[in-house]
């Protein structure tokens, strides 16, 4: 498996690199479809290289390092770039400072010297994030209590600790996890959000993509903790991953009520990270990520797709896996019914195919008669997407240490 996988991440990261821009003393990734350059993208896919190239890529590894410096707010924050929105945020402030801490070892001495300050600043700006124990704030604009940003916070966090051994990292840490076991459910899935903030709805529904990014995340922190309680809650979130597959290795997603990740193609990759890392106790999760490899692939044509291929005969029997999702909640009639038609219009959207994205005037019509702030970007067609594949980049590679034993 780790041969496929590394011919796989080499292939995905050679048709990435094609929107590579180099400006002088800087390098960024721009999105081929949305034109926009998110710093989300350009940490992960700087990880990327770090892992797979490491000193052969020195120089535009510096360059990377140098964009992401220019990018960073006087308060040490990131901002989470998207095609509806730009402000500073925890979640993306600690991507770019996990990539930042990976790239120290390629750095000059003076640039490394900077960049150091620039991650106590980021360090610093996560930890102030933190409301509640363990709950650290995603942004001004989404308020809730992700499960997911908790533990990518607290992923960070350890990682600060591994290099820097701060004590007060090392505990922000060990909070994030703990609050993320603290609201598993008892079959094992993460509810997407603990509480409501300030959504329209709360979205307190298990989700297939997300149980994997979460694990990973929480696999990053128990790499540097080795707590018990953790192994035990990542081994039910992992059991939880593996029913939800079925024997061709495709995810069943009437058993995910998140309906803006519903079908994401990262899904697949979180969910290698995540098999691979519980493996390590028990190996039968190695069959469930060997499974998912294939269905990765075929979804890969040069970068990721936003979403997982469907075909039309199996169009019917998808529209009884879409109501199944849709009834996942407790939500009022009137809702389960939008999110069914939600469900309805991502089945069909998945089907078809486009280089070129926009807002479909349908979905808009419908949510504002229904009063519904939809906070993604739903277009009618599945479309090469960036923002999945620089995921992918990035949990793949860390998946490649798993292979070669490192974590053992």
């Amino acid at each position: 498996m780790e041969k496929g996988i590394e011919k796989y991440l080499y292939s995905l990261e050679n048709s990435t690199s094609q929107h590579l821009i180099i400006e002088e003393d800087t390098a960024y990734i721009k999105d081929p479809v949305f034109g926009i350059v998110r710093n989300r993208v350009s940490a992960e896919y700087l990880k990327s290289i770090i892992r797979l190239h490491g000193e052969k890529k020195r120089e535009v590894i510096q360059k990377l390092v140098n964009f992401l410096l220019l990018r960073q707010n006087p308060n040490g924050s990131w901002n989470e770039i998207h095609p509806n929105y730009n402000q500073e945020s925890a979640l993306v402030t600690s991507f770019v400072g996990e990539a930042l801490l990976l790239s120290l070892p390629y750095l000059e001495s003076q640039l490394k010297e900077t960049i150091q300050k620039a991650l106590i600043k980021a360090r610093d700006f996560v930890l102030s994030s933190e409301v509640e124990p363990g709950y650290f704030l995603k942004s001004k604009l989404y308020r809730a209590d992700y499960l997911n940003v908790d533990a990518t916070c607290g992923a960070f966090l350890a990682q600060y600790y591994k290099v820097f051994n701060d004590g007060e990292a090392l505990e922000g840490a060990k909070r994030a996890a703990k609050r993320v076991c603290d609201f598993q459910e008892t079959d094992g899935s993460f509810p997407y959000t603990v509480t409501k903030g300030n959504q329209q709805h709360h979205l307190k529904v298990p989700c297939i993509h997300y149980q994997g990014v979460t694990l990973y995340y929480l696999s990053k922190i128990h790499e540097v903790i080795q707590e018990e309680w953790l192994k035990e809650c990542m081994l039910k979130g992992a059991q939880w991953l593996s029913k939800a597959q079925k024997d061709n290795g495709r995810f069943d997603w009437s058993k995910s009520g998140l309906m803006f990740a519903y079908y994401l193609t990262g899904a697949y990759a979180f969910g290698i990270a995540s098999f691979l890392y519980t493996s390590k106790w028990d190996e039968h999760y190695l069959e469930n990520a060997r499974k998912s490899l294939p269905i990765l692939k075929e979804n890969t044509p040069d970068i990721a797709l936003r979403w997982e291929r469907g075909n039309w005969p199996g169009f019917p029997t998808d529209v009884l896996t879409s109501f199944k999702s849709a009834w996942i909640g407790d939500y009022a009639l009137t809702h389960k019914l939008f999110r069914f038609g939600y469900a309805i219009y991502r089945q069909i959207a998945r089907r078809r195919f486009s280089k070129e994205v926009k807002d479909d005037m349908l979905f808009k019509i419908v949510t504002k008669l229904l009063g519904i702030k939809a906070s993604t970007i739903e277009p009618s067609k599945n479309f090469p997407d960036m923002f999945m594949t620089s995921e992918i980049l990035d949990c793949l590679t860390y998946s490649l240490k798993l292979l070669e034993g490192e974590f053992k």
